[in-house]
């Protein structure tokens, strides 16, 4: 029984809830006065109920004491039982802090003694390491052994090598397959590692090879020494003795890398100077590479940063001056070999590559912060590489060929600086800084803006017969300098940095000098007077750092004129100049690959200087790279074209229009309408026939400029009277209707060309040709002839 049933059971009875409960009893049975008739029974029941409850709880109340008597009991002997299992657990926790203080190791932090069972495992583990040093000392010792039994057996080789005088380096290459067989591996827990073991052998194996191989190779070099190599060799001339000693030993070498190419169980790492090639060419090149390293990469006078050519050059003349040996002795003992299929002088000018591979990255770092000698360092390496194929020279026949058969062909040795992306955007940042510095000399000059004569020395080109500015004639001549510095590059993705860094920028620019001088020209001109930085008609004073502006005679007159002339030449000069580079083979080729590759496509794209690559597939482009370029000069050209017109005209529009003023003032109305017809009467059949009937061919865009010029003078006229004509504008028009149709005529476009010059030169009769000239033109007054004189001045006219 819990403590709260015992609780509940010795609480006292609540005598608000019994009267409670007896009042709510005696409502509910005594609602009425009938119904106390019954209260005497039921009193009497109620006195039998009190004394059954009262026995009861006697009962009740002697079970309580017995059953707390035995709670008190049991209660006192479970707290006995606890504080002797409390004692029990302090005890045994005193015992485990004694054992635990005897089995401290000497691990750990304290001046405790090491327990026996650490002692064993100690002994047991430094044994286990004495016999795995043991084993891996005595492996490592045999093959040591091995290693020197093999250089040994080689250096008392006296006749030709075979598989018997190998058979020491046979064994040790057979031992370190065990030894990697056996313990190839070991698991570190999460991937697999080569032991260290292994690693220590195969390098000791693929050393005794190379020393082997280096052995051989003294053989061979001491018996060239006395045929006279490394200089020219006079084969002829050398004793029978020491040409025998040569063969022999050249054979040697490769028997020698014919019999490790065929049981060699794993390649040596290649090192830059023995990757791939012939053993005996190797150790031929050893004493030139001796030789290039003491001229040229020493402390001696040959060595400069500012003289790659040099040291390219002292290449090509080893390669040139050895090539007859080489065709002759060297290739005789190739084709008596498993290796007749290699061509021994190119095998030997390819092992003389590394020689400048490892020039050009050694001195690239002092290079790099002179863009200048970058410059003329990689200009000498395609120069050399150029002059190397112009011999001959071709990676196929050499031990390279099969790495080049999906690569291409060979890419030079300037690929070293061109094919690191780093080394190669410093070259072409280089050279655009030098580009913009040679154009804002070329456009700084005092002279940049000055007409070259006729005899200028560029006068023997393309363009000889086109005046230009000097300006004009020096960015052609910078633009075809940078073709010339960057045209041998191997690759069109090199080439196509350079135009769209260097060369069309060089374009755009000019384009954009000349059109803000053009705009100087119109602001000047509009009595809007500012200064234009580099406009065509600023000239520099007689003392240094004035300029001085004529605000009037820049725009006025003939040196007005001359002032846009400049800027036509100028435009027109690099028009034909774009034009004639459009044609050039190293162009077309460029725009044809930018036109097939994707990558190449994608760029130009962007670039608002290039056309829009419409040409897929293998389709050759209609197009040309420097239409868009062409197509923006040609808009200049145009529009200076214009302002030239306009600027010759002024003067004499300005004539007109004074001397009608002052008729209309001074003169009668009769008298001003007389003069006034004869004069424009005059004027316009002057016009007509020197500027449209009597005249060569011109185009549409010239027919507009000049229909532009007639309406011009028509206008002046017509401000100029003022209204001093009876009959209104009709009247000052009138002189000028022949002239205005023929310049109707001559700018007809579309269907209005296309229907006049049918109806023209058809079979058509008198009434449609004048319905069509009405609807055309309206009313004509030209006659058929006089309009067909006019239209077969048209270039496009066909009839």
């Amino acid at each position: 029984m819990t403590s709260l049933q015992i609780k509940t059971l010795l609480a006292p009875p609540d005598l608000r809830t019994a009267n409670q409960k007896s009042v709510d009893f005696l409502n509910r049975r005594f609602q009425s006065l009938d119904d106390l008739d019954e209260l005497e029974t039921l009193v009497l029941d109620a006195q039998q109920h009190n004394d059954d409850l009262q026995t009861k709880l006697s009962l009740s109340e002697s079970k309580i004491t017995a059953l707390l008597a035995d709670t008190r009991v049991s209660a006192e002997s479970d707290i006995h039982t606890a504080q002797e299992l409390s004692l029990l657990r302090h005890s045994l926790t005193d015992e485990l802090s004694e054992l635990s203080q005897e089995l401290i190791s000497t691990l750990s932090e304290g001046d405790g003694r090491a327990t026996l069972l650490e002692d064993i495992e100690t002994l047991h583990r430094n044994l286990k390491e004495l016999q795995s040093v043991k084993g891996y000392v005595q492996v490592i010792e045999h093959a040591l052994n091995l290693s020197e039994n093999s250089a040994k057996q080689i250096r008392s080789l006296k006749l030709s090598i075979s598989a018997s005088s190998l058979s020491e380096y046979q064994a040790l290459q057979a031992f370190v397959a065990k030894v990697s067989e056996a313990c190839s591996k070991v698991e570190d827990g999460s991937s697999d590692q080569a032991l260290n073991l292994v690693l220590f052998l195969e390098t000791i194996r693929d050393k005794t090879w190379t020393n082997i191989q280096d052995t051989l190779s003294g053989s061979l070099s001491t018996s060239a020494e006395k045929i006279g190599w490394p200089t020219a060799v006079d084969y002829p001339s050398a004793s029978a003795e020491d040409r025998a000693a040569f063969e022999h030993t050249f054979r040697n070498l490769l028997k020698l890398q014919s019999w490790g190419e065929k049981n060699r169980t794993v390649q040596p790492p290649q090192t830059p100077t023995k990757k791939n090639g012939l053993y005996p060419l190797h150790a031929l090149v050893h004493p030139i590479s001796l030789r290039f390293k003491y001229h040229f990469e020493g402390t001696r006078q040959t060595n400069r940063l500012d003289k790659p050519e040099w040291y390219f050059t002292h290449v090509l003349n080893v390669a040139h001056e050895h090539r007859t040996f080489m065709e002759t002795v060297v290739q005789r003992l190739l084709d008596s070999s498993e290796y007749k299929d290699i061509k021994a002088w190119h095998e030997f000018t390819y092992l003389l590559l590394p020689l400048l591979s490892r020039k050009l990255k050694h001195i690239m770092p002092s290079l790099l912060p002179h863009p200048s000698l970058l410059a003329h360092t990689i200009y000498q390496a395609l120069v050399f590489d150029a002059s190397l194929s112009d011999e001959g020279f071709l990676i196929h026949g050499t031990s390279a060929s099969k790495e080049y058969t999906h690569q291409g062909k060979w890419e030079g040795v300037s690929e070293v600086i061109l094919g690191n992306l780093e080394w190669f955007e410093a070259w072409l940042r280089g050279e655009q800084n030098f580009a913009e510095e040679q154009y804002h000399d070329i456009i700084s000059a005092s002279d940049a803006w000055l007409i070259a004569g006729t005899d200028h020395e560029h006068d023997d080109d393309a363009q000889g017969d086109v005046k230009a500015t000097h300006s004009a004639r020096r960015i052609c001549s910078l633009f075809e300098q940078v073709t010339d510095r960057y045209s041998p590059l191997p690759r069109f993705a090199q080439r196509t940095n350079f135009l769209l860094s260097v060369q069309l920028p060089l374009l755009s620019y000019y384009h954009g000098r000349i059109i803000s001088s053009l705009d100087a020209f119109e602001t000047l001109s509009s009595a809007f007077v500012r200064a234009v930085p580099g406009a065509l008609g600023v000239s520099l004073g007689r003392e240094e750092g004035s300029v001085h502006v004529d605000n009037r005679g820049l725009t006025s007159g003939v040196e007005g004129v001359q002032r846009l002339c400049k800027a036509l030449l100028s435009a027109k000069y690099v028009e034909t100049a774009m034009l004639g580079w459009a044609e050039e083979l190293f162009f077309v080729e460029l725009w044809a690959e930018i036109n097939h590759s994707l990558d190449l496509r994608s760029r130009a794209i962007t670039n608002p200087l290039l056309p829009d690559p419409k040409t897929e597939g293998g389709d050759v482009p209609e197009d040309t790279l420097f239409d868009e370029l062409i197509a923006q000069y040609e808009a200049l050209i145009t529009r200076a074209e214009g302002m030239v017109v306009q600027q010759t005209l002024l003067a004499p529009i300005a004539l007109l229009s004074s001397h009608l003023a002052f008729l209309r003032n001074n003169m009668s109305q009769a008298t001003l309408t007389n003069l006034y017809r004869r004069i424009a009467a005059r004027l316009a059949e002057h016009i007509l026939h020197r500027q449209i009937l009597y005249r060569s061919h011109f185009d549409l865009r010239e027919g507009k400029s000049i229909r532009a010029e007639c309406e011009l003078w028509v206008e002046t006229c017509r401000v100029a009277l003022g209204g001093g004509l009876a009959g209104g504008r009709a009247r000052v028009d009138a002189p000028w209707t022949k002239l205005l149709q023929a310049a109707s005529l001559a700018s007809a476009e579309g269907e209005a060309w296309t229907e006049i010059v049918d109806v023209t030169f058809g079979t058509h009769n008198a009434e449609t040709w004048d319905a069509a000239m009405a609807q055309a033109v309206g009313s004509i007054e030209l006659g058929q002839e006089e309009v067909i004189r006019v239209l077969k001045r048209r270039e496009d006219c066909s009839h």
